[in-house]
């Protein structure tokens, strides 16, 4: 149920600006502004609209690109003068190519640690389809789900031998090993990382249920 009107403070433009977020990494995609019409075809529609200040009309992203957001929640913040749309998203957000439009470093280093098992995953996908016969990646999914199955056991028991004896550097490492082959399984049977943590994520909002607990 949509309520957009509800204390948004739009400019003396009649704009707002728009947040857009990755719902499935957090990732934060792109900066740009909506006015209410675009807010309206945002939820009569489920896709992200926005209003082009450049060429000032509306704009349907991915309506060109083909890489449309699927919007899945409506924000406003605090004081009503921003809005954030948590999106799923078809492919790059930004024109040049790259996943954000955030990707250029101004300061400082790091900082996605949070995100890197999904710029793993997408690794992973982009070794298994290339064409170097070289790359790890790539021979371990060739020999098949049943191999990378046997990997994940592999290093998850040296992993637990470490933690066991209180190798702590050991234990890092291993469990380093033991989340590169678990995504790598996944890959092998197409299962995306996102519906794991989607599966956490409904396990941590279930009354009484934990993440590990035993879902039946």
């Amino acid at each position: 149920m949509s309520n957009y009107n509800a204390n948004l403070k739009f400019d003396t433009r009649g704009l707002i600006p728009v947040a857009v977020q990755s719902a499935v990494n957090g990732r934060l995609l792109m900066l740009a502004y909506a006015n209410q019409e675009a807010l309206e075809r945002t939820f009569e529609t489920g896709e992200a609209w926005f209003y082009s200040r450049s060429r000032g009309e509306l704009w349907h992203k991915g309506s060109t690109s083909g890489n449309v957001m699927k919007v899945l929640e409506v924000r406003g913040d605090c004081d009503g003068d921003a809005v954030l749309y948590l999106v799923e998203e078809a492919g790059p957000a930004c024109h040049t190519g790259e996943r954000s439009c955030f990707h250029r470093v101004l300061f400082g280093q790091g900082g996605e640690d949070c995100l890197f098992l999904h710029s793993l995953e997408e690794v992973i996908a982009a070794r298994s389809a290339g064409e170097d016969e070289r790359s790890y990646t790539k021979r371990l999914l060739r020999e098949g789900p049943q191999r990378a199955a046997q990997k994940v056991g592999e290093e998850a028991v040296e992993t637990a031998i470490a933690l066991a004896v209180g190798d702590m550097e050991g234990a890092a490492e291993e469990a380093a090993d033991l989340l590169y082959h678990l995504l790598a399984a996944l890959k092998s049977r197409e299962i995306p990382l996102n519906r794991v943590l989607k599966r956490l994520a409904e396990r941590h909002r279930a009354p009484g249920k934990t993440a590990g607990a035993d879902p039946n």
